[in-house]
């Protein structure tokens, strides 16, 4: 599959245009005024500690910090990530390139891997910026490594998750705004699916939690690799891309 000529050319409309500058920026910027509030609260409650034994034994620099970094960056992706693909099929439509891209010697698998893969590349740049703040801490506590590891494999796989759904959003319509809102829509009702578990109860609220895409994500935060959970991510990232070629075909067929 001809996968390489695709994820430049989607590489190089990123860079080239405002798009990956502004939500890296925006992404970098937000996540970076977490770090300082969240690290600032725990470094007033060190000082505080000095005067209370019992209280220092229960601070931590991984549960104080590093916990609610991850689980505020994952609010950041909610927003940012539907933004990311919103323009990868819907401006092709648009612009009417679609049927020219379709009709190329190219499978659609490999046009749809290869902007996924460029989507999940500019997210891995990003994600990429934030290691600046575990490299900061280790300066000045010692850091759990395991829950470290397990909260970016975390962000990873649910990054990846966010993007295959704006990939599929945006193979559904032709405007990019309208992509950005279905993205975002399907992201925010798996993610607070969850939140309905506890008043379902038995079965019912088991099957709600289970589809909950935040629910999975806490146990990367607390350095707790489960298997379940990675299938969960896996299965969700596959489904949304089948969809995604299941569209692209239709709109060959109709083609």
């Amino acid at each position: 599959m001809k996968v390489w000529p695709i994820f430049k050319k989607e590489m190089r409309l990123y860079f080239t245009s405002p798009i990956a500058w502004v939500i890296g920026a925006i992404f970098l910027l937000i996540s970076g005024y977490f770090f300082h509030s969240i690290f600032a609260f725990f470094s007033m409650a060190s000082m505080q500690s000095a005067m209370n034994p019992q209280m220092a034994r229960d601070l931590n620099v991984t549960d104080s910090v590093l916990r609610p970094l991850f689980s505020n960056i994952t609010v950041i992706l909610l927003l940012l990530m539907p933004m990311v693909t919103m323009r990868l099929f819907a401006e092709e439509r648009r612009s009417g390139t679609i049927e020219l891209l379709l009709t190329f010697p190219v499978r659609d698998g490999a046009v749809l891997l290869g902007k996924y893969l460029a989507a999940l590349a500019l997210y891995g740049c990003m994600l990429a910026g934030t290691l600046l703040y575990p490299v900061m801490l280790v300066y000045f506590a010692r850091l759990d490594w395991g829950p470290l590891v397990t909260g970016y494999l975390g962000l990873v796989l649910l990054g990846a998750t966010f993007l295959a759904v704006g990939l599929f959003a945006s193979s559904l319509t032709e405007n990019q705004i309208v992509a950005s809102l279905i993205a975002f829509g399907v992201l925010l009702i798996f993610w607070v699916i969850g939140w309905s578990a506890d008043y379902a109860g038995g079965m019912w609220g088991s099957a709600l939690r289970h589809l909950s895409l935040i629910e999975h994500f806490d146990s990367f935060a607390k350095g707790v690799l489960d298997t379940k959970d990675v299938i969960y991510y896996v299965n969700f990232i596959v489904l949304a891309l089948f969809l995604s070629q299941r569209s692209l075909e239709a709109r060959r067929w109709k083609g």
